[in-house]
């Protein structure tokens, strides 16, 4: 039994080529300030994407990536791990890792095909298999619009197996004045599906 004093699980962060790298990054910023430990995945579309949409200089190489969000976010080098999507012998590659919660942030209907349908052919897509069969905490945060059939029923398959379908479509209840409070919103949806806690917005019919 977990005790207070026992260490945070790792977090799985997996940022495919979808829009909204700005999701990613902000659930990857709290994790790792809350203290969190957290894997990470960034597919190769995933890296154009983030050079596109920010002004950031990421490297490419996992070592260099880790290296370089460590001192971005200025916390701990133990914190983050970054592997590379074709590591097989990454521990989240099987059911035996501690990790309990995975979050595909943000996720192309692509990769949600995928994982719906077991595919498997990458690491990002096995860790995905890998919580669903342990029966663990995995959460699609789908960025596309519209959405076609395939893409729905992808999504009800993901849903049936136990996912949880958390697409990027901020609420304004909390009247956002910038995007970062719309980032804000998704962010904090994920934090409170995997026990996280946090103060980036008021919840509803608080003060």
């Amino acid at each position: 039994m977990a005790t207070p004093e026992d260490p945070p699980t790792p977090v799985i962060i997996a940022m495919t080529g979808a829009s909204g790298t700005a999701y990613g990054l902000r659930l990857l910023e709290i994790l790792l300030k809350s203290g969190c430990p957290v894997y990470l995945l960034v597919s190769k579309a995933a890296q154009m994407v983030l050079a596109m949409e920010t002004p950031l200089d990421i490297p490419t190489r996992p070592a260099d990536m880790q290296r370089f969000f460590t001192e971005h976010f200025n916390v701990g080098k133990s914190l983050l791990t970054v592997f590379s999507r074709e590591d097989w012998t990454a521990p989240i590659a099987s059911g035996s890792h501690r990790a309990q919660h995975m979050v595909v942030c943000p996720c192309t209907t692509g990769t949600l095909a995928a994982i719906a349908n077991g595919n498997s052919d990458n690491l990002m897509e096995r860790a995905a298999d890998v919580m669903l069969k342990e029966q663990r905490k995995l959460i699609v945060v789908v960025r596309e619009t519209p959405l076609s059939v395939i893409h729905i029923e992808n999504m009800l398959k993901l849903a049936k197996a136990g996912a949880t379908i958390l697409p990027a479509n901020p609420g304004f209840y909390h009247q956002p004045q910038e995007i970062e409070g719309l980032v804000d919103f998704i962010v904090a949806r994920i934090l409170d599906h995997i026990g996280v806690e946090h103060e980036l917005l008021p919840r509803w019919g608080e003060a």
